[in-house]
Formats: C-alpha cells, sequence, structure tokens
C-alpha cells in the first residue's frame, strides 16, 4: 500500500498541481459571486435533486423507479429552467469576467489627483452631515459597468459634486429626495434615479427600501452606493452584493479612498486571494 502510494505521489506532475490549483481557484471566486445571493440556495436545491435522483435510481438505496424517471426527466427540463432563473448571477459572472475580475482582480481605478480628493471629502462631508440630521440618502457611484438605463429614470442633473448641493437634493419634502443620485465620471448625473431592489431573502427585515436598491444596484453591476438610513441616521455601503454598516465618517473616506488609489500594478489581486472586508460581517 505504502509503495503505491509512493508512486502516484511520484507521478504528480507540477502542471497536475498548476491544473488542481486553477480548478480550485475558479470555484472560490464562483462561490464568492454567489454567496449570500438567492442563487446560494438554489443550488442547495440543485444538490438535493441531484442526490434524490441518485438515490432512487439503480444504483441508489431506494429504487423507486416511477420517482427516478419523474425527477430524471425533471433535471432534463431544469437546464433551461436555470438559465433563466440564473439570469441576473450569470450576467453579473460574465461581467466580472469581463472586467479580468475572474484572474486579475478589479482593474486599477484612476490616480487619486486634486479632483478625486475633492470628490471624496465633499461626499463624505455630506453624507455626515445628513447621517447627523438623520435624513435618509442614497448615492452611487458608476465605475465600469455603466448604470445609465436607471440614470434614465431620474432628472438629469449633470453638475460637478458638491457637499451643499447633495445636501439640498437629499432635503426632506424636495422633489429627488426619495430616489438615488448617480456620480458618473466624478459628476452628478442624475437625481431621483428608482434602482432594482435585491432579492436577497436572508436581508434584515429592518433594512428600508434605501438599503435594498442599494444592494439591487451592487448586485447589477460594480457600482457602489452609500446608504444613509432615515430612521437611525447609520452609514452603510454596499458593494458587490454585500452590505457594510455602521460606518463612521472616516471609515467611509477610506473606503474610498481604496477605490481610487493606485497600486504598484495595473492590475490588483493576480493570482491571490481576496481577503473578505471586516465590515462584511456586520
Amino acid at each position: 500500500m505504502a509503495t503505491q502510494m509512493k508512486e502516484i505521489i511520484m507521478s504528480i506532475t507540477l502542471w497536475d498541481v498548476i491544473d488542481i490549483a486553477v480548478i480550485a481557484y475558479v470555484f472560490y471566486k464562483i462561490f464568492m459571486l454567489i454567496r449570500e445571493t438567492r442563487a446560494e440556495q438554489l443550488i442547495k436545491g440543485i444538490f438535493v435533486l441531484i442526490f434524490a435522483t441518485w438515490a432512487t435510481g439503480s444504483s441508489g438505496f431506494f429504487r423507486l423507479y416511477t420517482v427516478n424517471w419523474l425527477l430524471r426527466n425533471t433535471m432534463t427540463v431544469g437546464v433551461i429552467a436555470l438559465l433563466i432563473v440564473f439570469q441576473p448571477e450569470l450576467r453579473r459572472a460574465l461581467e466580472f469576467l469581463g472586467r479580468g475580475g475572474i484572474i486579475f482582480g478589479n482593474p486599477l481605478s484612476e490616480a487619486l489627483d486634486k479632483e478625486t480628493k475633492t470628490l471624496i471629502d465633499e461626499i463624505t462631508v455630506a453624507v455626515q452631515a445628513l447621517a447627523k440630521k438623520k435624513v435618509g440618502a442614497l448615492i452611487v457611484l458608476e465605475r465600469e459597468t455603466g448604470v445609465g438605463e436607471f440614470m434614465e429614470t431620474g432628472t438629469t442633473v449633470d453638475a460637478v459634486v458638491s457637499s451643499r448641493l447633495l445636501q439640498t437634493i437629499f432635503a426632506t419634502n424636495t422633489p429627488l429626495h426619495d430616489g438615488a443620485v448617480i456620480i458618473r465620471d466624478k459628476r452628478i448625473a442624475s437625481a431621483g434615479c428608482l434602482l432594482p431592489l435585491t432579492e436577497n431573502q436572508s436581508l434584515s427585515k429592518e433594512l428600508g427600501t434605501r438599503h435594498r436598491a442599494g444592494l439591487g444596484i451592487s448586485e447589477y453591476s460594480d457600482a457602489i452606493a452609500i446608504i444613509v438610513s432615515e430612521e437611525t441616521g447609520v452609514i452603510s455601503t454596499a458593494k458587490e452584493g454585500r452590505l457594510s454598516r455602521y460606518l463612521d465618517g472616516k471609515m467611509l473616506k477610506e473606503m474610498l479612498v481604496s477605490q481610487y488609489k493606485p497600486q504598484e500594478h495595473r492590475y490588483r489581486g493576480f493570482l491571490k486571494w481576496r481577503v473578505k472586508d471586516v465590515q462584511d460581517d456586520k
């Protein structure tokens, strides 16, 4: 037995190790994409169906041939159904792949120049002021995936980002305060925008429409959403379908800076495991 094991180990080449590592990395990325989304629960259901199909077949425990026939035919039709059900997740995965996310991580954002610093400062000041007054707000920072279709649902603004303007837009009883502000190319492109709501069933019932819309746009695209709760004044951010809550001004500014901060290489995260933000667990 020991000799056989030794022969097997000796027969493993470097390419075998690379092959296994690549497959493991791809599966890890797929898991991270679907984690804490409705796709996670659907995949669990698929595994249950696969197990039930095997258990009722000729090689299984029960040999319930009629049930097995029904399950096998259900699985055949289910392939088409899966493409329909998983359409949002598949689109998100393909966009992530198109951005080089599977292999290279997220592309490098532009340099942290004076204009970018001003943008970050103005957003941070506005969000802190809105949170202090408990004025609800939803600010979306467009990145590589365009969100033009949602900009069209609002009112075109096309103005320089300023703290005063953001506070005016979200002021209570103003026409645009209920919608989202979308920032494109460091300018307020549109206000009063309607966003898709997340379908994440595990989300706390205490979170309202703003948080669900912020999560929804982060699931649909690679945009970052900043949410201020109208009830509690709590600052939250949504990114890649994950919600980070209880941020203060310093933490928000650090998060925004990290999105624009230049790195040593053109692409970050090349063949590296990405560490999950501590705030995602809060």
